[in-house]
Order: C-alpha cells, then sequence, then structure tokens
C-alpha cells in the first residue's frame, strides 16, 4: 500500500476524502490492490499521508457501501471479491423457488397483495371477455375501440385530485414502469438530455432514463421530500428536462410531500421549464394533497395503476399528458406498441365498471393494513417510518448495522428485503436502512414472525465496526 502514494497529499484539490477513495479505486482497478488485500490501519495511513484519521475513515466508509472495501470485525479492511450483479427478472425468480422449496423462506422484496376477491373477480370478468364477438379476437385494436376502457379509467381516477380527467385523457399502458418510460420518450430531446430523481428513488426512472440516452441527477431530499433549494441547484447546473417524484408515497421511504412543498418544487420548476413526472403508483388510499398534475396541468405527466390497489399481474397503467400533450403521450403508444391487447382492454374495462372493484380495493387496503400493523408492533422501537395505507416499511438501521449486512444476515434467517443502496444512484451515498415490503400471500401468523427474525437481529447488532 505505501507505493501508491509517493508523497502526503499536501494541498490537493477538493476533498481529501475523495482523493483517497479514488486512490485506492484506481489502484484496485489497475491490479496494484488484488482481492483479498489488507488495506493499512486508518491512523497508520493519516500518518503516512499528513492527514487526519477522520479523513481516511471517511474515505473506507465510502468504499465499504460501495462493496470495493469489506470491513472484518477485529482483522481490518480487505479489497472485497468483485459481486456480480444479479438481473431483477432473475433474483425475483430465484426469490419464488427459495418460497416453493422452503416455506420459511418468506420475500418482502417487493409487495405482495392480499387476496380479498380478486382473483373471483378476474375470472368472472375473463369469462365474459371469452363471450365477446369474434372480431375482438381477429383484428387489430383501434383508436376508437379504447375509447370504452379509457372512459373507465377516467370514471375510476375522478374521485383523486387530479382535476378534469375525460377518457380522451387517459392514454393505456402496461402498467406503471410502461407509463414513466412512455411519458419520457414524449419530453426528451437532445444528444444527452437530463432527468432528475431524487437522491433515493424507484429504480424504474433511472432505468427508463438510462433506455432513452438521457443522464440522471440527483436532488437532495429532507423528511418533506425533495428540497426545492436542491432542485433548484441541479436544475441551473444540469439544465434538466424532467424531474420525476412521487410526492404521495414515495418509495422507498414512504415519506409524504405536503401541499406547501410542492408548491415550492413547481415554482422551481416553473422557473426552469422543468416537466414534472408524477408517479403515484404506490398510493394506495385517499391522497393527502392535490396532485402535481391539479397544481401543473400544464407541467405534469401523471402515471399510476391498478398493481397496488387490485392486482400487478394485469400489468395496466394510466397515464395522463399535461394540457395539450395527451396526443404526443397517444402517438408514443402507438407507434411503439399500438395499445394493450384488445382482450386485455375489455377486461379492464369490465373489471373497472363494476361497482365491486372499488370496494375490493378498500378491502384490499384493510387487509394489508394488518400486515402493516404487524410489522410496527414488531419493529416499532426502531427508526421506523410507516403507514397502514402503504405497502412497505422504511427501516433505518441502528448502530453497528450497514444495510448490506444486514439484508444479508436477514436473508440467512430466510427473509428477503432491499437495501437502500438499491435506490440510490451509483454514485450517490445511500443511508443504513431497508425497505421491507407487505406480503400478502402469507398468513399473518408467518409474516408476524418473519418481523420477529428480523427484531432479533436488530437486538442483536455485530459490534461496531472499526478499520
Amino acid at each position: 500500500m505505501g507505493t501508491i502514494w509517493a508523497e502526503p497529499l499536501g494541498d490537493v484539490k477538493g476533498p481529501k476524502y475523495q482523493k483517497v477513495a479514488d486512490t485506492i479505486r484506481k489502484a484496485v482497478s489497475d491490479g496494484a490492490l488484488k482481492v483479498g488485500a489488507k488495506l493499512p490501519p486508518v491512523r497508520e495511513l493519516a500518518y503516512q499521508l499528513a492527514i487526519t484519521p477522520g479523513t481516511v475513515a471517511r474515505a473506507y466508509t465510502i468504499l465499504t457501501n460501495e462493496g470495493l472495501l469489506e470491513a472484518e470485525v477485529g482483522r481490518g479492511t480487505f479489497v472485497a471479491a468483485a459481486k456480480r450483479p444479479v438481473p431483477e427478472d432473475v433474483w425475483s425468480r430465484e426469490l419464488h423457488l427459495k418460497e416453493a422449496r422452503n416455506p420459511d423462506h418468506v420475500s418482502l422484496f417487493s409487495p405482495r397483495l392480499a387476496d380479498v376477491g380478486q382473483v373471483t373477480a378476474l375470472r368472472e370478468a375473463m369469462r365474459k371477455v371469452a363471450e365477446a364477438p369474434p372480431e375482438m379476437y381477429l383484428n387489430y385494436p383501434t383508436r376508437d375501440a379504447y375509447q370504452p376502457v379509457r372512459a373507465a379509467a377516467a370514471a375510476w381516477l375522478a374521485q383523486q385530485p387530479l382535476g378534469p380527467v375525460s377518457g380522451q385523457d387517459v392514454v393505456l399502458t402496461h402498467g406503471g414502469q410502461h407509463g414513466l418510460y412512455m411519458a419520457m420518450q414524449a419530453i426528451l430531446k437532445g444528444e444527452r438530455p437530463v432527468v432528475l430523481v431524487e437522491d433515493l428513488s424507484y429504480a424504474g426512472f433511472r432505468r427508463s432514463a438510462e433506455l432513452l440516452r438521457a443522464d440522471v441527477g440527483g436532488v437532495a431530499m429532507d423528511q418533506l421530500g425533495l428540497r426545492p433549494d436542491a432542485l433548484e441547484l441541479a436544475a441551473r447546473k444540469t439544465g434538466a428536462q424532467v424531474l420525476c417524484t412521487s410526492p404521495e408515497v414515495h418509495n422507498p421511504t414512504g415519506l409524504h410531500t405536503p401541499l406547501e412543498r410542492r408548491k415550492e418544487i413547481v415554482a422551481v420548476c416553473r422557473r426552469y421549464g422543468i416537466q414534472i413526472i408524477e408517479d403515484d403508483c404506490y398510493r394506495m388510499g385517499e391522497a393527502r394533497a392535490p396532485s402535481y398534475r391539479a397544481l401543473a396541468p400544464d407541467l405534469t405527466w401523471h402515471v399510476t395503476s391498478i398493481s397496488k390497489t387490485i392486482t400487478p399481474s394485469l400489468r395496466v397503467g394510466f397515464a395522463l399528458a399535461p394540457e395539450g400533450r395527451a396526443a404526443d403521450l397517444r402517438r408514443v403508444a402507438e407507434h411503439s406498441f399500438f395499445g394493450l391487447a384488445q382482450p386485455l382492454a375489455e377486461l379492464t374495462r369490465i373489471l373497472l365498471s363494476d361497482p365491486r372493484t372499488r370496494q375490493l380495493a378498500i378491502d384490499v387496503r384493510a387487509e394489508m393494513a394488518k400486515y402493516v400493523r404487524v410489522a410496527v408492533n414488531a419493529l416499532g422501537g426502531f427508526d421506523l417510518v410507516w403507514d397502514d395505507q402503504v405497502p412497505f416499511v422504511w427501516l433505518r438501521l441502528p448502530g453497528g448495522w450497514r444495510a448490506a449486512a444486514f439484508s444479508r444476515a436477514a436473508e440467512a434467517q430466510g427473509v428477503q428485503l432491499r437495501s437502500a443502496d438499491e435506490f440510490a444512484l451509483r454514485d450517490g451515498l445511500a443511508p443504513h436502512a431497508v425497505r421491507i415490503a407487505i406480503n400478502g400471500h402469507v398468513t399473518l401468523a408467518v409474516f408476524e414472525e418473519a418481523m420477529q427474525r428480523l427484531r432479533r437481529l436488530l437486538d442483536n447488532p455485530p459490534e461496531q465496526i472499526s478499520v
């Protein structure tokens, strides 16, 4: 390690901890530091470089959080073996296989809705679709053919604070993720457009932007969500075209952005000509404030779905464009995938038009709330963010636990959850926290046992790591 630095850092430009971290990254990349190599203790390296031990400790912590280094209690800090990322679809399949092989394995990776009658309702609707005229199964869908389902979707959304919504405003999508992607397709221009997201945010925002060759920038948050001052700074610096945000239920933290903060964010977006993509897919209960679409109908692209209220299996969502832009959004749909398969559209129309479906959504919410309360009873003594109308809880870990280490320990106990770093930008820092999704596919007793396993881990953290 002593050969990496020929001399003390001296008056380097920028933060010294960043220089230390960058130098170690380069040494690993160039092969000067091999996997398993032990780094000097903090005080020894600080003395060698003529900097404070805190500066070295911060660099080591950054690299440990990235997974480049790993710290072992009583032994020191080492270069970690490279971890090959697992595609999410493969990961998800593996979770299902684990559950099939081992009933004690509980996936809290993504929310799973309890069945309170949706399966029966879907089967009834499918039987009605099966009796539809033959032309539904033999022709390409047309714009006019979608009008009944768009009208049903508009009626479904009518009780939300979205401003006026008609069937002409609704564009049907294959789920919320698809709606986000379509909105970006309609908005983004130029070779390297910029999309802004919260520092911690739904990974689908970043994936959609990257598919469209857009750069992604993070915006700092506080307990109310996006910080308007940070948004203004990012807008000036990047010239961003789009802001993606989830004001009602922030994923993953469960935070809610109140009305006054939303107005401040709208004001910043107006000053800099930024379009807002509002993701409302995780809200199960009533909205607590007017949507961005209601506050700024000329700027906002609103995306929602029935995945967290009825079922995710249909992959049906709804996108609403700003005033005067519905044709642009519809053109994206027609030019890329024609539209939903006509039998699926008809199934959606039947389901949304059935007056019993709204009650099903209420019943789903009530049943999922029981699971949330079980989680709170078990984990409420810790730093927990929760709402019984939200299908996950956010847990800030106590001292002694890192997010990655806790996730591994939980998985070893048969409980799969998401680490905070899965929601952070690639060059961003994530807090030591985890998102615990509600799994309504298991009984309350099984879910409670999973919470108790997590509780036992939290009550017995490893010793504080020193490097």
